[in-house]
């Protein structure tokens, strides 16, 4: 995947809050929204009634009828608005409050900017390595000393509030990573401790490697004390659940069927088909590159209730369910969620960067992630003439590569990259395998579903097409990381023969027939693409399904508990490994071909 963390720039929508192009998601969701079906922005799991709560003035209600509580939450809120507004009704109904903010105990920024600096690599670097800090760390001690008062309502309110210890119901409140994004790119917010916002890369890289990290962590640990689950993306407003309804959900989906929200981004590449076929986006952009359908460090689940949604991040749910998400395969992956689906849009747009990914001992040593970035690219749709870069020339000489990359990125100079590297032809339903250290790049005119290992951002450039970013400078080349990483022998017919997948008939019926679509032997996943007329039945094995209808316009999905999905072309979702069995009955006229990425 060619993510970047200095390609990211919002066009169109820019507020004193937020910048980004995209909506923000409603609250409260009209009953006519998708209702014509089709791909869907904003999937939600239904509750039923009375279990999701809209507003602050509810929200004071609760904690009046409590006295006391603990008020945690996540990096990038807006926390004085949150207590000014509550402050407001508690105003209003006559009661003095003893707020205890955890920000006062927070040590000097100077000093948690020392704390964290190990774990940021250098300036310029858009990688650093996940923190083995914890939250307490960068607190004073203070915070664990604070008692209640005689005040008609006492609070400890901010991140990190439940590590006061307070005996008291404790109120979560989450917030998604793409709208923490966008407050960070308008500098609405700053890093967790940091006196001021800095540069979006800078923030995002401290986000990834140390925030998230000790925030995840840290809401581990106290998700068993949390009571009241909140979702604080609205400036005006908020929802919030009861957290014993948000387990039984959790459980239910994790035993069924599920599907993240998915959300968009434009890149230096980006094309057009995300725009021209996903209703409801803003399409006011010069292009739209990514669909993070399943990146999920950074997506969230969404639950509705009366209209009211509230979206939670995808660890509450690994945290409590990841047994019944992953199966056998649980112990391995603990908590982490190991297959990741998204889309790079290239369709009237231009060429990913010629590019590679670390192998497994660089990563873990030079990143501290546990897995590395093995990637495919499934063909979804293409123009005619599309094209991908994958392998070398049988010719290949890496110290002229070598020479004629650094030559480009100090004059600017174009190459001609098919005199190194192979590009193969593109068509509908084909399988290209990345496996770590693999040269490779998407060409244009193709809608790429990328199907890969979930790590996500570590993408080593070498040749960018002397292209500048949205912002119009350059990007950031990583010739020296590259090179650290690159398989020369990856060359010549090795390529057609290992890199480009060979898809076989392994079970057939009348109306039906499964198509093994096989991996790279350094893939822990595999793909199968069941293509049928009417219905099939398939069991998970006590495997963790993911899943996209990769041909036809609509399948209803039921799993063996009786719960029923309908989901759109071009929707992922996914089957866990508790569901047992499930059903696709294809909605569509003719063959209906669903794609299912599983563990080996």
């Amino acid at each position: 995947m060619n993510i970047d963390i200095k390609d990211y720039k919002a066009e169109g929508v820019e507020t004193e809050l937020r910048k980004t192009s995209q909506f923000l998601m409603p609250a409260k969701l009209p009953d006519t929204f998708n209702a014509d079906g089709g791909y869907n922005i904003f999937p939600a799991c239904a509750l039923g009634a009375g279990k999701i709560f809209n507003g602050f003035h509810s929200l004071a209600e609760y904690i009046i009828e409590q006295k006391t509580v603990v008020i945690d939450g996540f990096v990038g809120l807006f926390w004085d608005t949150i207590q000014a507004r509550l402050q407001h009704h508690f105003t209003a109904a006559g009661l003095k409050v003893n707020w205890i903010n955890t920000g006062t105990f927070l040590k000097p920024a100077s000093e948690i900017e020392k704390l964290v600096e190990p774990f940021l690599g250098e300036y310029e670097s858009v990688w650093g390595t996940k923190t083995t800090l914890s939250l307490i760390d960068i607190y004073n001690t203070g915070i664990t000393q604070q008692v209640a008062d005689n005040s008609d309502l006492n609070i400890v309110i901010g991140p990190g509030a439940a590590l006061s210890g307070w005996n008291a119901p404790v109120i979560y409140i989450d917030l998604p990573k793409n709208e923490l994004q966008f407050r960070m790119r308008a500098g609405s917010i700053t890093n967790l401790g940091a006196a001021q916002a800095s540069e979006p890369f800078q923030m995002y890289k401290r986000f990834y490697f140390v925030d998230w990290v000790m925030l995840n962590d840290h809401k581990k640990a106290i998700l068993d004390r949390i009571t009241v689950m909140a979702d604080g993306q609205w400036p005006e407003t908020i929802n919030w659940m009861h957290k014993i309804d948000l387990a039984k959900a959790l459980n239910q989906i994790s035993r069924s069927v599920l599907r993240v929200r998915p959300w968009f981004e434009p890149g230096a590449w980006g094309g057009q088909w995300i725009k021209n076929n996903i209703k409801n986006l803003n399409t006011d952009v010069v292009n739209l590159a990514w669909s993070f359908e399943l990146i999920v460090p950074e997506n969230g689940l969404v639950f509705e209730s009366d209209g009211n949604l509230l979206e939670v991040s995808f660890d509450t749910l690994m945290f409590e369910n990841n047994k019944n998400i992953l199966g056998k395969h649980a112990e391995r992956f603990g908590d982490e969620f190991p297959i990741r689906f998204d889309f790079l849009d290239t369709y009237n747009g231009g060429n990913l960067s010629i590019q590679c990914h670390p192998k497994v001992k660089y990563i873990q040593e030079n990143f501290g992630e546990k897995l590395t970035q093995d990637e495919t690219y499934y063909i979804l749709d293409c123009e005619d003439n599309a094209r991908v870069y994958l392998g070398f020339q049988d010719s290949i000489n890496p110290t002229e590569f070598r020479s004629v990359l650094e030559e480009s990125q100090e004059t600017g100079n174009e190459i001609e990259i098919e005199k190194y590297v192979q590009s193969h032809p593109a068509q509908k339903h084909d399988l290209f395998l990345i496996p770590n250290s693999t040269v490779h790049s998407a060409g244009t005119g193709n809608l790429v579903l990328e199907i890969s290992a979930t790590p996500y951002i570590f993408t080593f450039k070498m040749y960018d097409w002397v292209r500048l970013d949205l912002d119009g400078n350059p990007r950031p080349i990583n010739i020296d990381h590259a090179f650290n990483n690159l398989d020369f022998n990856r060359k010549g017919k090795q390529v057609y023969r290992e890199l480009i997948s060979k898809p076989a008939v392994i079970e057939q019926g009348e109306g039906y027939q499964l198509v093994h679509v096989p991996t790279h032997a350094e893939h822990f996943y595999d793909v199968h693409r069941m293509e049928f007329d009417n219905k099939i039945t398939v069991e998970t094995n006590n495997v963790c399904h993911v899943l996209m209808l990769v041909e036809g316009k609509s399948i209803l999905l039921e799993t063996a508990d009786g719960t029923k999905h309908q989901f759109a072309y071009a929707e992922t979702f996914v089957v866990p490994a508790a569901a047992g069995s499930y059903t696709i009955t294809n909605l569509g006229k003719g063959r209906a071909k669903v794609v299912k990425a599983f563990l080996k």
